[in-house]
């Protein structure tokens, strides 16, 4: 696998200094803490937001720092979590009259990270909260996982809790929003190809050329099966049957659909699973008005898709149609 690198081991500072220096006006990079933060943070008339996990997965989610969504983020390596330290310090550069929320995506070693950060950072007398993001339906239990992972849907979540931040929310509704969006938000993926990170040199699982990975996770977990490559509708037919189930979703629901590349799927191929996903969703009688097409939460150069729904109503979709203003551009 070729890749554009000089050492691996510098691979996450070397991006993240090409980040804030693209966005010298509205980014912040603190290289201690992996932190790519806002320009004008920590502002003490609202909530400020935090994220970290993995890198690997951008533009989640250094790429989503900016008004109206994160204020910071500070990732660990390529799908390892943060340190504890980082989100800890992070925390605190970051602390805010109005308290701090902390996004945790459903793993095990990002559970652990921001926990203990929390602890500490609440001996400080600074005033936090963690949410906790789960809307992959593929699996209960993984690889790195107690429970179901947390995965593309988290986007939307951000989206909800900084819009709510921004509007000057206290603590208690911003963590209120971001539960709601959470509890309606369901996604599932599928592999074309595994992904190879740039410390390890290989592919980090084997898939045969008519083979894929049904539910894969955005480390390459394993999904809910390995299975012969069939027609994008029936791909798409597999991934609404375990999406809408869940909730469920019903005829008369309006939802927000995105089809999420998961890092080396042509933006051609994703439109085209979206057009089957809107028209199969319109025959259930769910009507989609909102649309979200492209990469949101990635694994490295994995070719593959995930579907994500979320079940909206006056007030999710005000949050999502606020403004944002952030590195990646898709928003």
């Amino acid at each position: 696998m070729k890749k554009f690198v000089n050492d691996p081991k510098q691979y996450v500072p070397e991006m993240l200094k090409g980040i804030a220096l693209a966005n010298p006006d509205t980014l912040r990079y603190v290289p201690a803490y992996n932190l790519i933060m806002r320009a004008d943070a920590p502002r003490q008339d609202k909530v400020s937001i935090i994220q970290g996990s993995g890198s690997g997965h951008e533009p989640a989610h250094v790429m989503t720092v900016g008004k109206g969504m994160l204020d910071g983020a500070c990732p660990g390596d390529v799908f390892a979590a943060p340190p504890m330290d980082y989100v800890y310090e992070t925390v605190k550069l970051l602390a805010s009259d109005k308290g701090v929320l902390l996004l945790v995506n459903n793993y095990t070693g990002d559970k652990m990270a921001f926990d203990m950060a929390q602890e500490l950072s609440e001996a400080d007398g600074i005033n936090v909260k963690t949410l906790f993001i789960n809307d992959d339906v593929a699996v209960e239990d993984s690889t790195w996982t107690v429970g179901r992972r947390g995965v593309a849907g988290n986007f939307f979540v951000m989206k909800a809790v900084g819009a709510a931040a921004e509007a000057g929310a206290d603590l208690d509704e911003v963590i209120r929003v971001g539960e709601k969006v959470n509890s309606v938000t369901r996604t599932m993926g599928i592999a074309l190809t595994a992904c190879t990170p740039p410390a390890k040199g290989s592919p980090l699982f084997e898939l045969g050329d008519d083979e894929v990975e049904m539910g894969v996770g955005i480390h390459g977990e394993p999904g809910r099966r390995r299975a012969k490559l069939t027609s994008a509708d029936e791909i798409v037919d597999e991934l609404l049957s375990a999406v809408v189930g869940d909730l469920p979703y019903a005829a008369g629901d309006k939802v927000a659909l995105m089809i999420n590349g998961l890092g080396g799927t042509p933006i051609s191929e994703l439109y085209l699973l979206y057009g089957s996903a809107h028209e199969k969703l319109a025959a259930m009688g769910i009507e989609v008005t909102r649309s979200y097409v492209g990469e949101y939460c990635t694994s490295l150069e994995m070719a593959g898709a995930s579907l994500t729904l979320v079940r909206l109503d006056d007030e999710i979709d005000a949050l999502l149609a606020a403004p944002a203003e952030v590195a990646y551009r898709v928003f």
